[in-house]
């Protein structure tokens, strides 16, 4: 009996060791299998989110508009955080240069000769063959662990994490051209819709740039009647077989002039990215220079980025009131009940590019009022300030009103004051956002009105009460 007993016990422990030894050798095989095969290394780059770290700037200059320009780019550049090059005609004389301007500035970078390439467009200038090959040029310096190319004028401002998160929707490993159009029928016509005017920024992702970058002198040589810079770059991307993706949020192109406030205040539901044009159009805030005014708005993006000028509508029970809000810049009060979908157009308080036909844009608007007293209430931002852990309060002040014999309400309101939670826009939100919904605190009374701004409910409708 014991003898059996030895021998079953001897047996069952050769089962387990082989089987240890068969579990061991799987374990071992397939480690050997994911560390040879590269699709099974762990992390791959594009699990790593998208920072500014992955994003390399090329922006057009010259030694001329430099001068004056380069406050806007002071606006937004961060220069332990981001890398690029301002590419320029010749470099600036000593006077022009500020010792503080090296370290809140991208490098100069003096573009190569482009006297071999012809230019035969009446109407353009050749320097558009070399800021067309800001692209060649700022590909061939081969940084390390670019994801986005990213290009725009010395007359852009760009939102730098806005801009990060937008490109983060895409796998930088594949082929993507990413820009919008312009505001204007008439440029969208001339220059054509599938091209990312340039200089309000467009992205290029890292293997199609580099792709670009091998063929693009070849390609320029057959393009010498076009205007500008970006119909080379869309030129040449449509000869590799690549269009546009249109990114509504990724820019605005600001083809208007004047007061852009209607436009500013009438965002897409996309993250701001950037604005271009700014000396063509008014300071964006009142009794403010240009660059004052672009500060300004900066405060409030330090603060919460991803809100800045997204806007929420709301309707106050007690007045029959619209509210507008255009978080981080002004906020219209109407006197009277406006469906949401005739309170989300952009008023057309600006002028086109070019002429002066009403019917010249390619986005929704409407005329304002004819009768100033039926004409919104605005407050503009004034201050920002913590309020709880994540919280935010804005105070928005009234501008002057026009309108001298209806000083009731909400003409009697002098200020505004928005609470509202950060707000964190993950890949899902990016890919399908929805608007925010606001409330008019019961707080609110004489001169001052309360407002906060949430997530809507599930199926919550954002609707004037009855």
């Amino acid at each position: 009996m014991d003898l059996k007993m030895q021998l079953l016990t001897s047996r069952f422990t050769f089962l387990l060791l082989l089987s240890s030894v068969c579990i061991l050798y799987l374990f071992i095989s397939l480690l050997l299998v994911n560390t040879s095969n590269p699709y099974h290394s762990s992390p791959q780059p594009h699990h790593v989110p998208t920072t500014l770290h992955h994003l390399f700037f090329g922006i057009g200059a010259n030694k001329n508009t430099w001068v004056s320009r380069k406050e806007y780019v002071k606006l937004w550049w961060k220069p332990r955080q981001m890398r690029g090059c301002v590419f320029v005609d010749s470099l600036q004389d000593d006077a022009d240069t500020s010792p503080n301007d090296n370290a809140s500035l991208p490098p100069l970078c003096v573009s190569e000769d482009t006297s071999r390439f012809r230019y035969t467009n009446r109407g353009g200038h050749p320097s558009a063959i070399r800021l067309a090959r800001v692209v060649l040029e700022t590909v061939n310096m081969n940084h390390y662990d670019v994801r986005w190319y990213v290009f725009g004028d010395d007359d852009t401002v760009f939102f730098p994490e806005n801009l990060a998160k937008t490109l983060s929707k895409y796998d930088h490993e594949l082929w993507y051209y990413v820009g919008a159009n312009s505001e204007t029928s008439e440029q969208n016509r001339e220059f054509g819709f599938g091209m990312a005017f340039g200089g309000a920024g467009f992205a290029l992702s890292c293997p199609l740039a580099k792709a670009l970058a091998k063929v693009f002198d070849s390609c320029l040589h057959r393009y010498p009647h076009l205007y500008g810079s970006a119909s080379r770059v869309h030129s040449c991307l449509a000869e590799l077989g690549i269009g546009l993706t249109h990114e509504p949020g990724f820019h605005q192109q600001f083809d208007v002039r004047g007061d852009a406030f209607g436009l500013l205040a009438a965002h897409p539901l996309k993250p701001l990215v950037s604005l271009h044009h700014i000396d063509h159009i008014n300071p964006i805030f009142p009794n403010m220079t240009a660059v004052n005014a672009l500060t300004h708005l900066y405060e409030a993006a330090k603060v919460d980025s991803d809100r800045i000028l997204q806007q929420s509508v709301c309707y106050d029970r007690w007045f029959s009131w619209t509210i507008s809000v255009s978080w981080g810049y002004a906020v219209q009060v109407f006197g009277y009940h406006l469906f949401l979908p005739d309170a989300l157009p952009a008023q057309q308080t600006f002028r086109p590019w070019k002429g002066n036909d009403g019917l010249a844009y390619s986005f929704d608007i409407k005329q304002p009022h004819a009768d100033p007293c039926r004409r919104p209430t605005i407050f503009f931002l004034d201050t920002l300030s913590s309020s709880g852990r994540n919280g935010v309060r804005s105070i928005y002040k009234k501008h002057y009103e026009n309108c001298s014999y209806d000083m009731a309400s909400p003409r009697k309101l002098e200020e505004i004051r928005v609470f509202s939670d950060k707000l964190r826009l993950g890949i899902k939100q990016l890919q399908a956002p929805r608007r925010h919904c606001c409330d008019v605190l019961p707080s609110s009374t004489g001169k001052v009105m309360e407002i906060s701004i949430r997530e809507c409910k599930e199926d919550e409708l954002i609707h004037m009460h009855v």
